[in-house]
Order: C-alpha cells, then sequence, then structure tokens
C-alpha cells in the first residue's frame, strides 16, 4: 500500500496534488511519501514481532535503496538502523541521526579508512565478506586498541530466483565466504586479538518474490550456528540481510511480510540470537514516484513515442534490469477515456533510454505530467548526469505539507566540477584546425 492517489481528479500523494509540487519544483522530481516509509516500516516490524515474540529484533535500513537525509530521518524516528557499505553511507547514517550502534557495515570491498572511521563511530558489526579484509580490520583495530565486532557473510550457494544482476548467494557471485570454509574460517579469525566474533551474515539477493530461497538459506545459517557454536564460537546475533521482494506491476504476485517472517520463525526463530534485517526496497520501494512532463509526442512509423523530459540517467532501472514501473497520469483519465499503446521515452541518445514499451495511456499531450510508480528505491541514488543532464530534484511529503531534500542541480555548478589544467587554458583562442579530426 501506498499514499500515491486521485483525489477530484488529480493525483495526490498523501495531501498534496503533485500538480503544486510540479508547479513550484518543476519536472523531472522525484516525490517520496512519508507515510508510506513509515507504515512499510511498521508492518515489517510488526510482522517479526508477531511471528517471534521474545526474539530480539533491530531493522537496519539499507541506505543503497535510498539514501536521502529526509528519508533516513523518518526512519531513525522510528527507531531503526542502518545497513551501509561505503564511508559516505556511513556518515549519511550518523548525520540522519542512527547512531554507530545500531549501523552494520557490509560490502566487499571496506578500505582500511572506511574501517577506522567506522571503528570511531562504534558501528554494531562489520559483515566482514573475505579473508583479506578481516587481516586487514584485525590491523587497523589493533593500531587503535579496539576489538573489531565480526559477522562472517557467508556465501549459501542458494539461487535467489532473482534477475541475476542483482543475485548474491551462489558460488559464482563476489560476496561472502564460501559456506563449506565457514567454520575454519572462523577458526581462524579468533586467533586474532583485536577480532571479536559477533554473529553470522547471509544476504542472497534483491527483490525475491519466492520464499523458498530463504527458507534453505535460513536452513543453512541455523546449521552453521549450531556448528560455531560447538566449536566455542559465541555466537549471539544472525544478520539475514534484506531482498523482500515488492510489486511493481498491480496485481503481481509477491510475498506479504508475514509470510516471510513466518520462514525466519521457522528456521532461526529458535536459535537464541539478535536477529539482524537490512530491508530496502521493502520500505522504500513505494514510497517514492517520478514526476516527468511529456515535451513532444511523435508519430513514428507504426508506433507513437511519448517523449518525457524525464530519461535513463534519472531512472536507469528499465534500461539496466529491463524493470517495469507502472504509469499513473497527474490527471486521472475519465471512465469513457480511450487509451492508446505507446513508448515512454526519454531524451538521451540511447535506444535503450525507454521506460515502457507498448504502455497503454490515455491520450497525452505536450505538457501533461506522468508519474513511474515504486520509484523510491534504487532510483535516484542510481541516477547520474549522463549527457549533462542535472541530477533531478527530489521531495518528502508528510500529509499536507511538502519540501524539497534535495535541490535540482544547476548547469553551472555541474560543468563548474571540471578543471582544465593550466596547459590548457588559452588552447581554444590560440587556434587550431578540427579539420580531419
Amino acid at each position: 500500500m501506498n499514499y500515491f492517489d486521485y483525489r477530484g481528479g488529480r493525483l495526490h500523494a498523501e495531501g498534496v496534488p503533485l500538480a503544486t509540487i510540479a508547479a513550484e519544483v518543476g519536472t523531472p522530481a522525484y516525490v517520496y511519501s512519508a507515510a508510506t516509509l513509515r507504515r512499510h516500516y511498521k508492518v515489517f516490524a510488526g510482522a517479526l514481532a508477531s511471528a517471534s515474540p521474545g526474539v530480539k529484533h533491530l531493522i537496519c535500513y539499507s541506505l543503497k535503496a535510498n539514501s536521502n537525509q529526509a528519508v533516513i530521518r523518518v526512519l531513525a524516528d522510528l527507531g531503526s538502523g542502518a545497513d551501509v557499505v561505503s564511508l559516505g553511507e556511513l556518515r549519511r547514517a550518523l548525520a540522519a541521526g542512527i547512531p554507530g550502534g545500531k549501523i552494520v557495515f557490509s560490502g566487499v570491498g571496506k578500505t582500511a579508512p572506511e574501517m577506522r572511521a567506522a571503528l570511531e563511530a562504534g558501528i554494531r558489526q562489520f559483515n566482514v565478506e573475505s579473508e583479506p579484509e578481516l587481516e586487514v580490520l584485525a590491523a587497523v583495530a589493533g593500531s587503535m586498541g579496539l576489538r573489531a565486532p565480526v559477522a562472517f557473510r557467508v556465501n549459501p550457494d542458494v539461487d535467489a530466483e532473482t534477475h541475476a544482476k542483482i543475485s548474491t548467494g551462489k558460488k559464482e557471485n563476489k560476496f561472502g565466504v564460501p559456506f563449506e570454509r565457514a567454520r575454519e574460517i572462523y577458526r581462524w579469525a579468533a586467533t586474532h586479538p583485536s577480532i571479536e566474533i559477533v554473529g553470522v551474515d547471509v544476504h542472497i539477493g534483491s527483490q525475491l518474490t519466492n520464499l523458498t530461497p530463504f527458507e534453505r538459506a535460513f536452513a543453512k545459517v541455523a546449521e552453521l550456528v549450531h556448528a560455531l557454536r560447538d566449536d566455542g564460537h559465541a555466537i549471539r546475533s544472525v544478520d539475514l540481510g534484506g531482498g523482500l521482494g515488492i510489486p511493481y506491476e498491480r496485481n503481481a504476485p509477491w510475498p506479504h511480510p508475514d509470510a516471510y517472517a513466518g520462514v525466519v520463525q521457522r528456521t532461526v526463530g529458535n536459535l537464541g540470537c539478535e536477529l539482524i534485517f537490512e530491508p530496502g526496497r521493502m520500505i522504500a520501494g513505494n514510497a517514492g514516484v517520478l514526476m516527468a512532463s511529456v515535451i513532444y509526442v511523435k508519430q513514428g512509423q507504426d508506433r507513437k513515442f511519448i517523449i518525457l523530459d524525464a530519461a535513463m540517467n534519472d531512472l536507469i532501472r528499465p534500461a539496466m534490469y529491463d524493470a517495469r514501473h507502472e504509469v499513473m497520469t497527474e490527471r486521472e483519465p475519465a471512465p469513457d477515456s480511450a487509451f492508446e499503446k505507446v513508448d515512454l521515452v526519454g531524451p538521451v541518445c540511447e535506444s535503450g533510454d525507454m521506460f515502457a514499451r507498448d504502455c497503454e495511456v490515455p491520450p497525452l499531450a505536450a505538457g501533461d505530467i506522468v508519474c513511474f510508480e515504486t520509484a523510491g528505491a534504487y532510483g535516484a541514488v542510481m541516477s547520474s548526469t549522463y549527457n549533462t543532464r542535472p541530477l533531478v530534484a527530489e521531495v518528502m511529503v508528510d500529509g499536507d505539507r511538502f519540501a524539497v531534500v534535495r535541490p535540482r542541480e544547476d548547469l553551472e555548478s555541474l560543468i563548474a566540477r571540471d578543471q582544465i589544467p593550466e596547459w590548457l587554458r588559452g588552447g581554444a583562442a590560440r587556434g587550431g584546425s578540427a579539420k580531419g579530426a
């Protein structure tokens, strides 16, 4: 459920007409609903609490889904922790009010400076993904006179049955340590005086719409926890990662958090461990839309193109993952509207700059506004300035009020990032021909 709906024939985000936002902020723009963020967090937390009463849970929102400070603050106010994968995300989490003790640091390529900053912040744990990484972490922690809390991310070789680019739990993926070697690696890690072993971590992929892979992976983790305890390790936490899928298409089947929580209880609920979760898309996905305006309606030889002011650099998921986002027009279609099939495309010079092919929409004209649903996760965070297109604005709505939470970048600032070396300055004025280039 989200809070984007028609009221009086106009599309609203909670109590604010999107036309009002477009008039003040312009398009393209991302619009987020605080009420949706809160609802999704509470539904997920409530499902876990109901399925596993008495079991301690920590939800660490995954910043890679949407790292806007306003989004993080909404969740921090609900008690959320954070899952981070870079120094930048660590600083964002701290700046938004999430305490270090609720932050887990994941990722395969943590650097020594990142480790030092995380230790200074007193993070809850490092999810370590390789033996070389542990050696560096041990050296950094030792130099600081600290012990680094560690959970190894294990790779259970379980097919997440999701898109290949977001599957992370098979043996050919770069993530985690081999499940078969986990006990050996934990024994070796325990010999480092500056390392404190606290738990086990697993994450098999993103956008899972089938719960069976979770069940297989979590059952293997439970088996490993028992074995590690037999080896003398005090395993007190299990980080189950994220990955719970959401519906991108209306009426598409998707797993409810209640069903997911049931899998958690059956597999790891009786281990006596604190359970850590890293939801990202599940919290933020349906909490945002990308709002765009029609520039031109172009009739091709055998199809009609609706050319928008948003492009693949603003929302890359359709081009990168062949993803589909449902489309809503800002004006509610009349009951007798004659829908037509069109291609919704952007202005970038790539054939892949297409949001939807054969999309059924009511008649559109230049200046009309459309919204791509379920754009709150992996939208703005993956945007770029390709074709020297400035990053778009981000807006947060909360009830009947709204605010710009990331201003639209201006061209002057974008171009000013570049610096021309001294020896090239004045070169154009000295002349020179481009003939034959």
